[in-house]
C-alpha cells in the first residue's frame, strides 16, 4: 500500500487530490455514506459501494505487468502478490479513509485499467490496531474451527508508515453419503458409503513499510512469511453385489513454507517519474497420498502411495517511467521475470508383506524454468470531458526450458496490448470498450506427470505446452438511477489460440495440452437496490449474475463442447437490513453456480456442490465496542456431488466400463465473527 502522506494529521494535499481527468468522470463516497454499516476497515466500505464488485489482483497474474485489479489506494495499485486485494483493504482502518472515488480507469496514469475503478483515499491518523476472530462449527464430519482471523497494527513515525499483520486463513470441512456404481447394462454392481473430513490452515505474518523520501518520492517494502497445513482423511465401505466387502482409507497430507520479499521506489526524473519494482517469491509443497483397500475375505490388501515435493519460485524486476506530453499521459515499461518449478515425485505399491515398495516414475521428476522479458509503451488522454482513450502496445520474449526425463527448450516472441475508450455523457451513465491481445500464464505442473490415486488417473507430462493467447473485446456499461438503483453490465468475448485442456498422448495416455482454437462469451450483471426510496429504510439487495457460452472442439471425440470445469452460470444475491436507530442488522444470501463437465480420454464427468447455498446472519455493531456477527450457512441442504462415466478403451470408440454417481451430505455450518479495535 502506498499512502501519499506519512503523518498523523490529515494532509490537505491528500484530501484535495483528484484523479486525472474531469470531475464528471468521478463519483465520490464520503465516510458518512457508509456510517449505517459501522465499517471497521476499508474492505467493509468498498464492499458497500452500490453496483461495484472487487475483481482482479496480482496473485496468479503473469509477472506484474499492467494493472488489472479494480481497486487502488491513494491512486496507486497494490504491489504484493501474496496478499489478496481483500486482505490488504482489510488492514486499512475505516477511520483513516478520507473518501472513496469511483473513477474511469482510462483517466488514470496506470496502464491496463479500464472500466470503473475504486480509489481509496486515506491518511494515517496515528497508531491503531484491529482484529477479527472467526469461529465455526459443523455438526457432521468436521472439527470445530477455533483459530481463524487476523490482527493488524498500523501506525507512523515521522516519514515512515507501517502495517504489521498476523493472520490465519483456515477451514474445516467434510461430507458423508452414498456412491452407486453401475455396470454397462445399468445394473447396480456396488454400493459405497464414504465419509471424509479435512482441515486447512495458513498462518502468515505480513508487513508493509512505506517511507516518504520527499514531496514526490516514496519507497515501499513488503515482507511476508507463512506456512500451509492441509489434511484430508477419507474412509469408504464398498458392498458389491457379489464378492467381499471392501474397506478403503485415503489419507492426504500437505504442508510447506512460503515467503515474499517485494519493494518499489518512485522518484522524479527529468520531465516525469521513474518507478523501480523488485519481487522474490518462493513456496514449497510437500504432498503425500496413501490409499489402501482391504477386504473381508483372506485376500491381501492392495494400495498405493504417491509423494510429491514442488518448489516454485518467481523473481521479477520491473521499471516504469511516466511523463506528461502533448496533454497526454505516457508510460514506457520493461519487465524481466524468472519463474521456476522443481518437482520430485515418487510412486509406491503396497506389497503382500504390508510394506510399500517404490516403482519407476521418472516422468514425475524434473524442472521447468521460464525467462521472460517484455516491454510496453502506453498512451492515455482525455479527449473531452466525456471521452477518454488509452492505447498500450507491447512485445514479450520468453524461453521455456524443461529438465528431467523429457528435457526440452523453446523460445517465443509474442505481441500484446490493448485499446480502450470510455464515454461518459452523463454523471450517471458511462460505457467502456476495450480491445486487447493477451498471453496467458502457464501452470508449470502441467509439464510433468502426476497421479490421482482416488480416481485412478495418471496425468502425463507435456514438454510441448505453450501459453494460450487470446483476442478480447470487452464492454462495460454503468448506470446509476439516483439513490435507489445502480447497475453494471459486462460483455466479454474472447477468441483463444492454443487453448489448454486434456488431450491424448501418442502412448495411450493423456496430459494437459494445447488443443486448438476456442471462444467464450461472458455476460455479467451487478446490481444494487436500496429500499429506502420504497419506505424500507436501511435495506438493500446486491445481485451478481453471470452467464457464459463457450465453444471448443473436444480432442477425444471431435465434438463441440464447453470448457472443462468452467462456470456456465452463477447467481449470487445478498440482502442486508440495517435497522434504523439501532445497532442491529440482519440479512441473507443465496448462491448457486453451474459447472461444466470435464472431458478426458477414458471418462467424462462432473464434480460440484449445490445446487443452492443459502445463508442467514444477524449482526450487532456495538457489543462492548465490538462488532459481532453470527451466520448459519447451507440452510437448504446443498450436497457434495460427483458423477462420471468411464470407458475401458479411449473415447469415443471405447466400450463402457462403469458409471458412478455420488451424493453426500455437507450439512449446515454455524459461524461467529468478532471484530474490534486493539
Amino acid at each position: 500500500m502506498t499512502p501519499l502522506a506519512a503523518q498523523d494529521a490529515v494532509d490537505a494535499s491528500v484530501i484535495d487530490q483528484t484523479p486525472a481527468g474531469s470531475s464528471q468522470m468521478t463519483r465520490t463516497f464520503e465516510p458518512a455514506f457508509f456510517a449505517e454499516y459501522a465499517p471497521r476497515n476499508a474492505l467493509d466500505m468498498v464492499s458497500r459501494i452500490p453496483g461495484f464488485s472487487i475483481s482482479g489482483g496480482n496473485d496468479g497474474q503473469r509477472g506484474l505487468g499492467q494493472a488489472d485489479q479494480n481497486v487502488l489506494v491513494n491512486g496507486k495499485r497494490f504491489s504484493s502478490k501474496s496478499d489478496s486485494l481483500s486482505d490488504q483493504l482489510r488492514r486499512i482502518p475505516a477511520a483513516d479513509v478520507v473518501r472513496i472515488e469511483l473513477v474511469d480507469g482510462n483517466t488514470l496514469d496506470i496502464p491496463g485499467l479500464t472500466g470503473l475503478v475504486a480509489n481509496v483515499v486515506y491518511v494515517r491518523r496515528g497508531a491503531s490496531g484491529q482484529f477479527r476472530w472467526d469461529l465455526g462449527f459443523r455438526p457432521y464430519n468436521a472439527d470445530p474451527r477455533w483459530y481463524g482471523g487476523e490482527a493488524s497494527l498500523t501506525g507512523s513515525s515521522g516519514a515512515l508508515d507501517f502495517t504489521v499483520s498476523l493472520s490465519n486463513e483456515n477451514n474445516r470441512f467434510g461430507a458423508d453419503g452414498d456412491t452407486l456404481v453401475y455396470a454397462p447394462d445399468s445394473s447396480l454392481t456396488e454400493e459405497q458409503y464414504s465419509r471424509f473430513s479435512g482441515a486447512f490452515d495458513n498462518p502468515k505474518l505480513a508487513t508493509n513499510f512505506t517511507y516518504t523520501l520527499g514531496p514526490a518520492s516514496i519507497a515501499n517494502l513488503n515482507l511476508s512469511y507463512g506456512e500451509d497445513f492441509y489434511n484430508r482423511d477419507e474412509f469408504e465401505t464398498g458392498i458389491p453385489v457379489s464378492g467381499p466387502i471392501r474397506q478403503r482409507s485415503s489419507l492426504v497430507r500437505e504442508d510447506g513454507p512460503e515467503y515474499e520479499i517485494g519493494g518499489d521506489v518512485e522518484f522524479p526524473l527529468g520531465p516525469g517519474s521513474l518507478k523501480l519494482i523488485g519481487l522474490e517469491r518462493f513456496e514449497r509443497d510437500n504432498y503425500e497420498n496413501t490409499l489402501v483397500d482391504s477386504f473381508s475375505d483372506d485376500r491381501p490388501a492392495i494400495g498405493s502411495r504417491f509423494r510429491q515435493t514442488n518448489e516454485t519460485g518467481e523473481r521479477i524486476g520491473r521499471l516504469e517511467y511516466q511523463w506528461n506530453m502533448l496533454a497526454s499521459d505516457w508510460q514506457v515499461a520493461g519487465e524481466a521475470a524468472f519463474n521456476r518449478l522443481d518437482r520430485r515425485s515418487s510412486l509406491f505399491r503396497l506389497g503382500e508383506t504390508g510394506e510399500f515398495f517404490e516403482l519407476d516414475f521418472p516422468a514425475g521428476t524434473g524442472g521447468v524454468a521460464e525467462d521472460r522479458y517484455d516491454t510496453s509503451l502506453s498512451w492515455s488522454k482525455p479527449i473531452s470531458s466525456a471521452l477518454s482513450v488509452q492505447l498500450i502496445g507491447g512485445m514479450e520474449f520468453s524461453t521455456i526450458e524443461q529438465t528431467g526425463a523429457a528435457a526440452n527448450a523453446r523460445s517465443f516472441k509474442r505481441p500484446k496490448g490493448s485499446l480502450a475508450a470510455t464515454w461518459k455523457p452523463q454523471d450517471n451513465f458511462d460505457v467502456s470498450l476495450t480491445l486487447a491481445r493477451r498471453v496467458s500464464q502457464l501452470s508449470f505442473g502441467d509439464f510433468l506427470a502426476s497421479v490421482s490415486l482416488g480416481n485412478d488417473n495418471q496425468n502425463g507430462g507435456n514438454n510441448q505446452l505453450v501459453p494460450y493467447q487470446s483476442w478480447n473485446v470487452e464492454l462495460q456499461a454503468n448506470r446509476n438511477f439516483g439513490e435507489w438503483l445502480s447497475l453494471q453490465f459486462d460483455v466479454r468475448q474472447a477468441w483463444f489460440e492454443d487453448f489448454i485442456d486434456w488431450f491424448p498422448l501418442p502412448d495411450g495416455g493423456e496430459a494437459r495440452g494445447n488443443i486448438g482454437d476456442a471462444q467464450r462469451l461472458h455476460l455479467g450483471l451487478d446490481a444494487t437496490v436500496r429500499m429506502d426510496t420504497f419506505g424500507w429504510n436501511g435495506a438493500r439487495f446486491d445481485v451478481r449474475l453471470r452467464s457464459r457460452d463457450m465453444d471448443v472442439t473436444d480432442p477425444f471425440t471431435g465434438e463441440s463442447r464447453a470448457f472443462s470445469g468452467d462456470t456456465v452460470d452463477l447467481i449470487d444475491v445478498d440482502f442486508r437490513h440495517d435497522i434504523q436507530q439501532s445497532n442491529w442488522a440482519w440479512g441473507a444470501s443465496l448462491f448457486s453456480e453451474g459447472k461444466v463437465p470435464y472431458s478426458r480420454r477414458y471418462e467424462f464427468g462432473r464434480e460440484w456442490e449445490g445446487p443452492t447455498f443459502v445463508t442467514l446472519f444477524a449482526e450487532h455493531k456495538d457489543v462492548m465496542g465490538l462488532t459481532v456477527q453470527g451466520r448459519v450457512r447451507n440452510l437448504l441442504g446443498a450436497r457434495d456431488r460427483f458423477e462420471r462415466t468411464v470407458y475401458d478403451t479411449p473415447r469415443p470408440d471405447g466400450l463402457l466400463a462403469f458409471s458412478e454417481s455420488r451424493d453426500r451430505r455437507i450439512g449446515p455450518t454455524f459461524e461467529l465473527s468478532i471484530s474490534g479495535s486493539l
